[in-house]
């Protein structure tokens, strides 16, 4: 047998996954990263962990008062669930060659800075850092690193596997 065949655990050739699988597998973890982080973030604005829920997503488009509710996190949730699907490409384009848990950590906090120190304060009406106290740091910061191993471990995974 060639070293270019593979056989799986049925015996069947394994034959190399086109692009486009992959491609799939990547919007779908950005998406499902970007959902469940968020969501997991909504809980924490729920129980006062931090004072930023998943609605300031929509700051810049949504203009009505229902953005300030329930269905405004939910939505919040859906949008960032899209934007992660481009952080998931970056994620890809950067850092998919390493195997550890650091690339998504690094990737996470510089999410972060890019989110809370520039978009945030410039678009997303989120307060400058000292006043926004340190438990919303803290949190904010182990949510978007674990958002960053999420994906980030998980397309490097998916790459590894896709390269044996």
């Amino acid at each position: 047998m060639l070293n270019s065949e593979k056989k799986n655990s049925t015996g069947k050739e394994k034959k190399k996954e086109p692009f486009r699988s992959f491609f799939l597998k990547i919007v779908v973890i950005g998406f499902t990263g970007g959902v469940l982080w968020s969501l997991i973030g909504y809980l924490a604005y729920v129980l006062n962990f931090t004072k930023i829920g998943p609605n300031r997503a929509l700051m810049l488009f949504a203009f009505d008062n229902w953005k300030n509710g329930v269905a405004g996190h939910f939505a919040g949730a859906a949008f960032i669930g899209i934007i992660s699907i481009l952080t998931a490409f970056l994620y890809y384009v950067l850092f998919k060659k390493v195997r550890s848990i650091w690339g998504g950590i690094v990737f996470g906090v510089a999410l972060w800075a890019v989110v809370f120190c520039w978009l945030g304060p410039a678009f997303l009406k989120i307060d400058p850092l000292g006043r926004l106290g340190t438990n919303t740091i803290v949190t904010s910061i182990c949510l978007y690193v674990l958002f960053g191993v999420f994906v980030g471990y998980s397309i490097s995974y998916e790459y590894g596997e896709r390269q044996s």
